[in-house]
């Protein structure tokens, strides 16, 4: 590689200047960096490296590589590099470099100590429930909005988003609903079987599903269905600056993308729930009445006498309140997304983990007051 493009000036003390001349272009050749650090080895009070860049006729991508590598190099060994003396354009260049690789690649940091990790976490956690506080009172100030008719609300895009949450999930929850059926049935007849109980069945599957299963497993599908896809949209509209559109425009974002997922997956929610429920009894129908030998007539005479109206209220309870945890928290996640392509996916991610494990929380939770409640 051609060596007469680096001249090397070492007349201020603990300073290397590299001065560069000629074509720096692909084609004509371009030094190998190693000549700069054998330089730099060979000089131990070497503590700033600086350039000189005026004789340069032509340079393109390859000077900002070269020299991409040489501060690379000189940053590993503690030494201060001065752009200063490169063309404006190179430096532009090197700059928007760097900003991307500490994107990608952060540097590492020394693990913190322990107790100073737990001080993090804590602070952490005070400013996300801040801000998840911040933003239900967003929430309540843009629904108190809406019913007054103040809010910027689309009647379309809520009737689409209702579309996607309701209609376009009946497959999916028909299935899963439909094996969560066949499950119990075959789980209630292992035991049942020992005492001649079979037809039993039938309270066993109607209860678990009306009262719990049905918007359990409703819950974790559209957590993993709708909820995830709230935070990737609301994300990738954070992520290209559209909220921000909305905000200049005078549109309040809460109004116009949160307020209608809220009010979408409240509504459709325990709707397929109850479809749900059906589809559960449906499986342990099939179940018991052609593998199992049950009277099919009795089999539903007991799921009728077996399931209380009071059953059904509590799942569609569970229903509501399942709604509204997905949809705040893939909208919350969403709208607190960082502006990245990874941050997108973190958020879509959160959304996830966060509904499926308040959902548990909430059943539990509802369970132990209808136990108190003795209903």
């Amino acid at each position: 590689m051609p060596t007469d493009k680096i001249n090397f000036d070492y007349s201020t003390p603990k300073i290397l200047q590299i001065k560069l001349t000629g074509a720096w272009l692909m084609g004509s050749g371009i030094p190998a960096i190693s000549e700069i650090t054998s330089q730099i080895s060979s000089r131990a009070d070497i503590s700033q490296i600086t350039f000189s860049a005026s004789q340069i006729s032509k340079w393109d991508s390859g000077l900002v590589s070269f020299l991409h590598g040489v501060i690379k190099e000189c940053r590993r060994k503690n030494i201060k590099v001065e752009k200063k003396g490169l063309p404006e354009g190179v430096c532009k260049l090197l700059n928007l470099t760097e900003k991307n690789t500490e994107r990608i690649a952060p540097q590492k940091t020394e693990e913190e100590p322990f107790f100073q990790r737990i001080g993090s976490g804590v602070l952490r956690f005070k400013e996300s429930v801040l801000s998840l506080l911040g933003f239900l009172g967003e929430i309540a100030v843009s629904f108190h909005r809406t019913i007054t008719g103040k809010a910027y609300f689309r009647f379309n895009d809520f009737m689409l988003i209702v579309q996607r949450c309701g209609a376009d999930a009946l497959g999916l929850v028909s299935l899963i609903s439909v094996l969560v059926g066949v499950i119990l049935a075959f789980i209630g007849a292992i035991q049942l079987r020992i005492f001649g109980a079979q037809i039993y069945i039938a309270d066993i599957v109607g209860i678990a599903m009306v009262r719990v299963m049905g918007a359990v497993m409703t819950g974790i599908i559209m957590s993993g269905r709708t909820g995830a896809s709230f935070a990737a949209e609301l994300g990738i509209m954070q992520t290209n600056e559209e909220i921000d559109a909305l905000k200049t425009l005078g549109v309040n974002p809460v109004e116009f993308l949160v307020v209608p997922r809220i009010l979408a997956l409240v509504v459709m929610l325990p709707l397929l729930t109850l479809y749900a429920d059906f589809m559960g009894i449906l499986g342990g129908y099939v179940i018991s009445a052609g593998v199992l030998g049950i009277n099919p007539v009795e089999y539903l005479n007991h799921t009728q006498s077996a399931v209380k109206l009071g059953n059904l209220w509590i799942g569609l309870m569970h229903g509501f309140v399942f709604g509204l945890i997905i949809a705040i928290s893939g909208c919350f996640r969403g709208m607190n997304c960082e502006r990245s392509a990874n941050g997108v996916g973190e958020a879509t991610t959160s959304a996830v983990v966060t509904s499926i494990t308040s959902i548990v929380v909430a059943t539990a939770i509802i369970t132990f007051i209808c136990q108190v409640l003795g209903v």
